[in-house]
Protein backbone atom coordinates (compact mmCIF):
# COMPACT_ATOMS: atom_id res chain seq x y z
CA UNK A 1 0.00 0.00 0.00
CA UNK A 2 1.11 3.39 -0.51
CA UNK A 3 0.67 6.66 1.68
CA UNK A 4 -1.41 9.67 1.00
CA UNK A 5 1.79 11.55 -0.07
CA UNK A 6 3.55 8.58 -2.23
CA UNK A 7 0.12 8.32 -4.14
CA UNK A 8 0.48 12.35 -4.76
CA UNK A 9 3.41 11.82 -6.05
CA UNK A 10 3.14 9.41 -8.17
CA UNK A 11 -0.10 10.83 -9.75
CA UNK A 12 2.27 14.07 -10.59
CA UNK A 13 4.36 12.52 -12.05
CA UNK A 14 1.83 10.22 -14.40
CA UNK A 15 0.53 13.99 -14.91
CA UNK A 16 3.64 15.31 -15.96
CA UNK A 17 4.15 12.21 -18.14
CA UNK A 18 1.23 12.70 -20.36
CA UNK A 19 1.75 16.33 -20.22
CA UNK A 20 5.68 15.94 -21.92
CA UNK A 21 3.90 12.77 -24.40
CA UNK A 22 1.01 15.46 -25.71
CA UNK A 23 3.93 18.11 -26.24
CA UNK A 24 6.33 15.73 -28.07
CA UNK A 25 3.47 14.19 -30.32
CA UNK A 26 2.47 18.02 -31.09
CA UNK A 27 5.81 19.15 -31.90
CA UNK A 28 6.80 16.04 -34.36
CA UNK A 29 3.04 15.15 -35.74
CA UNK A 30 2.85 15.22 -39.49
CA UNK A 31 2.77 19.24 -41.21
CA UNK A 32 -0.76 19.45 -42.92
CA UNK A 33 -0.63 21.22 -45.57
CA UNK A 34 -4.01 23.40 -47.08
CA UNK A 35 -4.29 21.54 -50.27
CA UNK A 36 -3.92 18.45 -52.32
CA UNK A 37 -0.48 16.63 -51.21
CA UNK A 38 1.33 14.19 -53.45
CA UNK A 39 1.69 10.99 -51.61
CA UNK A 40 4.73 10.38 -54.22
CA UNK A 41 6.42 14.01 -55.68
CA UNK A 42 6.82 13.49 -59.09
CA UNK A 43 9.53 15.31 -60.85
CA UNK A 44 8.31 18.61 -62.43
CA UNK A 45 8.51 18.36 -66.08
CA UNK A 46 10.13 20.98 -68.08
CA UNK A 47 9.23 23.57 -70.24
CA UNK A 48 10.83 26.33 -72.41
CA UNK A 49 8.81 29.47 -72.92
CA UNK A 50 8.99 33.01 -73.79
CA UNK A 51 9.61 35.58 -70.42
CA UNK A 52 7.21 38.16 -70.58
CA UNK A 53 10.50 40.45 -69.15
CA UNK A 54 12.99 39.55 -71.63
CA UNK A 55 11.61 38.56 -74.42
CA UNK A 56 13.93 35.49 -74.44
CA UNK A 57 13.32 31.59 -74.27
CA UNK A 58 13.08 30.09 -70.39
CA UNK A 59 12.69 26.54 -68.75
CA UNK A 60 11.47 25.73 -65.59
CA UNK A 61 14.81 24.68 -64.80
CA UNK A 62 16.48 28.01 -64.68
CA UNK A 63 14.24 28.37 -60.93
CA UNK A 64 16.18 25.50 -59.34
CA UNK A 65 16.55 26.71 -56.23
CA UNK A 66 13.67 28.71 -56.05
CA UNK A 67 10.14 27.26 -54.91
CA UNK A 68 8.07 28.02 -57.67
CA UNK A 69 4.00 28.74 -57.98
CA UNK A 70 2.51 27.78 -61.04
CA UNK A 71 -0.48 28.77 -62.41
CA UNK A 72 -2.03 28.94 -65.66
CA UNK A 73 -4.57 31.75 -66.83
CA UNK A 74 -5.03 34.57 -68.99
CA UNK A 75 -4.95 38.22 -68.99
CA UNK A 76 -8.31 39.13 -69.82
CA UNK A 77 -9.67 36.92 -67.49
CA UNK A 78 -12.91 38.87 -65.74
CA UNK A 79 -12.15 37.60 -62.45
CA UNK A 80 -10.48 34.06 -61.48
CA UNK A 81 -7.62 35.00 -62.64
CA UNK A 82 -7.16 38.53 -60.90
CA UNK A 83 -7.95 37.32 -57.80
CA UNK A 84 -5.59 33.50 -57.93
CA UNK A 85 -3.21 36.19 -58.44
CA UNK A 86 -3.51 38.60 -55.94
CA UNK A 87 -3.77 35.96 -53.01
CA UNK A 88 -0.61 34.88 -54.14
CA UNK A 89 0.65 38.71 -53.92
CA UNK A 90 -0.69 38.48 -50.14
CA UNK A 91 0.83 35.26 -49.22
CA UNK A 92 4.25 36.69 -50.55
CA UNK A 93 3.41 39.65 -48.70
CA UNK A 94 3.57 37.60 -45.57
CA UNK A 95 6.66 35.95 -45.98
CA UNK A 96 8.80 38.73 -45.94
CA UNK A 97 12.46 38.23 -47.04
CA UNK A 98 11.61 34.52 -47.79
CA UNK A 99 9.39 35.31 -50.51
CA UNK A 100 12.42 36.04 -52.65
CA UNK A 101 13.09 32.62 -52.33
CA UNK A 102 9.60 32.01 -54.48
CA UNK A 103 8.81 32.28 -57.98
CA UNK A 104 5.30 32.56 -59.18
CA UNK A 105 5.38 31.30 -63.08
CA UNK A 106 2.22 32.58 -64.53
CA UNK A 107 2.02 30.52 -67.92
CA UNK A 108 -1.08 32.03 -70.37
CA UNK A 109 -3.50 29.87 -71.77
CA UNK A 110 -4.32 32.52 -74.56
CA UNK A 111 -0.95 33.17 -76.59
CA UNK A 112 -3.53 34.78 -79.24
CA UNK A 113 -3.78 37.80 -77.52
CA UNK A 114 -1.03 37.40 -74.38
CA UNK A 115 1.78 38.92 -75.97
CA UNK A 116 5.02 39.05 -73.80
CA UNK A 117 4.12 42.71 -73.34
CA UNK A 118 0.77 42.25 -72.47
CA UNK A 119 1.67 39.82 -70.32
CA UNK A 120 4.30 41.55 -68.65
CA UNK A 121 2.26 45.01 -67.89
CA UNK A 122 -0.46 42.77 -66.51
CA UNK A 123 2.14 40.54 -63.72
CA UNK A 124 3.65 43.57 -62.81
CA UNK A 125 0.59 44.47 -60.85
CA UNK A 126 0.98 42.06 -58.76
CA UNK A 127 4.54 42.09 -57.55
CA UNK A 128 8.32 41.65 -59.02
CA UNK A 129 7.76 37.56 -58.08
CA UNK A 130 5.70 37.09 -60.95
CA UNK A 131 6.78 36.27 -64.02
CA UNK A 132 4.45 35.96 -67.44
CA UNK A 133 5.16 32.92 -70.01
CA UNK A 134 3.96 32.56 -73.45
CA UNK A 135 4.01 29.52 -75.38
CA UNK A 136 4.71 29.91 -79.16
CA UNK A 137 2.44 27.59 -80.58
CA UNK A 138 -1.50 26.54 -79.63
CA UNK A 139 0.30 23.01 -79.71
CA UNK A 140 2.93 24.23 -77.50
CA UNK A 141 -0.32 25.77 -74.73
CA UNK A 142 -1.78 22.46 -75.16
CA UNK A 143 1.59 20.37 -74.49
CA UNK A 144 2.61 22.35 -71.29
CA UNK A 145 -0.90 22.43 -69.87
CA UNK A 146 -1.82 18.90 -70.73
CA UNK A 147 1.52 18.04 -68.91
CA UNK A 148 0.26 19.54 -65.56
CA UNK A 149 -3.12 18.37 -65.80
CA UNK A 150 -4.74 21.63 -66.68
CA UNK A 151 -7.95 22.39 -68.83
CA UNK A 152 -8.80 25.55 -71.04
CA UNK A 153 -11.48 26.32 -73.92
CA UNK A 154 -12.13 29.24 -75.60
CA UNK A 155 -15.62 30.06 -74.90
CA UNK A 156 -17.75 32.70 -76.93
CA UNK A 157 -20.49 34.05 -74.27
CA UNK A 158 -21.44 37.25 -76.46
CA UNK A 159 -18.97 39.30 -74.52
CA UNK A 160 -18.28 42.94 -75.81
CA UNK A 161 -14.68 42.06 -74.65
CA UNK A 162 -14.80 39.10 -76.82
CA UNK A 163 -14.26 35.63 -76.25
CA UNK A 164 -13.27 33.95 -72.63
CA UNK A 165 -11.09 31.23 -72.01
CA UNK A 166 -12.76 28.77 -69.50
CA UNK A 167 -9.53 27.15 -67.37
CA UNK A 168 -8.66 24.70 -64.74
CA UNK A 169 -7.90 27.43 -61.74
CA UNK A 170 -5.44 25.64 -59.72
CA UNK A 171 -1.97 26.50 -57.64
CA UNK A 172 0.81 24.13 -58.17
CA UNK A 173 3.80 24.17 -55.64
CA UNK A 174 7.12 22.55 -56.87
CA UNK A 175 10.25 23.05 -54.68
CA UNK A 176 13.28 23.78 -54.68
CA UNK A 177 14.37 20.18 -56.98
CA UNK A 178 11.78 20.76 -58.94
CA UNK A 179 9.12 17.82 -57.43
CA UNK A 180 5.71 19.00 -57.37
CA UNK A 181 4.97 18.58 -53.63
CA UNK A 182 1.16 20.30 -53.34
CA UNK A 183 -1.87 21.78 -56.06
CA UNK A 184 -4.12 24.28 -54.42
CA UNK A 185 -7.42 25.01 -55.34
CA UNK A 186 -8.89 27.93 -56.34
CA UNK A 187 -10.14 30.14 -53.02
CA UNK A 188 -6.98 28.96 -50.74
CA UNK A 189 -6.45 31.33 -48.18
CA UNK A 190 -3.32 33.90 -48.34
CA UNK A 191 -2.30 32.86 -44.86
CA UNK A 192 -2.45 29.05 -45.69
CA UNK A 193 -0.69 29.32 -48.67
CA UNK A 194 1.60 31.57 -46.75
CA UNK A 195 1.90 28.80 -44.16
CA UNK A 196 2.26 25.83 -46.59
CA UNK A 197 5.72 28.37 -48.46
CA UNK A 198 7.13 28.86 -45.12
CA UNK A 199 7.09 25.39 -43.59
CA UNK A 200 8.75 24.24 -47.35
CA UNK A 201 11.29 27.10 -47.67
CA UNK A 202 12.57 25.60 -44.48
CA UNK A 203 12.37 22.28 -45.26
CA UNK A 204 13.16 21.69 -48.71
Amino acid sequence: MFSKRTKVVLYSVAGIVVILALLIGWRYRPYAFHGMVMSSPEFAPNFTLISSRTGEPVSLRDFKGKVVLLYFGYTTCPDVCPASLSDVAKALDRLGRKADQVQLLFITVDPERDSPEEMEKYVQHFGGHFLGLVPQSPEETFAVATQYGIYYEKRDYGSATGYLMDHTATLTLIDKDSYIRVVYPFGTEPRDLAADLNYVLSRW
